[in-house]
């Protein structure tokens, strides 16, 4: 996360036990990075002019995925779709989240931002949810 956003990854923690899945309260289980101003506009740049036209049979986003609040969440099933990752260092190849969050008040408006920003949407409308 750190050579794919350029900023430090900070460490989440579990917030209970869980057995069935070897885990205590406290446990590191993923990292996040938080972005704002120029840090999230040229990672946002990189993400959609590089590495999102590197995901294997491509059409597009989904434009379904907001939340009703005008933000927006897209999940990669593969990290190295960036080309800051080398492939061959990888222990396994994970997949993300990745969340805009945005001003915008509705669906419609957060949509409207995020395609004149350059967000490949694979449908011309968004619905509300």
């Amino acid at each position: 996360m750190t050579n794919i956003t350029g900023q430090k990854a900070v460490p989440t923690m579990s917030k209970k036990d869980i057995s069935n899945f070897k885990l205590r309260k406290n446990m590191p289980i993923g990292t996040r990075v938080t972005l704002r101003g120029k840090n999230m506009y040229d990672f946002l740049d990189r993400f959609v002019a590089v590495s999102l036209p590197r995901v294997r049979d491509f059409k597009g986003v989904n434009d379904k995925s907001f939340d009703g609040r005008g933000n927006y969440t897209l999940g990669i099933t593969e990290q190295i779709i960036f080309p800051e990752i080398d492939i061959d260092k990888l222990p396994r190849i994970t997949g993300m989240d990745i969340t805009f969050v945005t001003t915008a008040k509705t669906n419609e408006e957060a949509y409207e931002l995020l395609r004149e920003l350059g967000m490949p949407f694979k449908n011309l409308n968004v619905k509300n949810n």
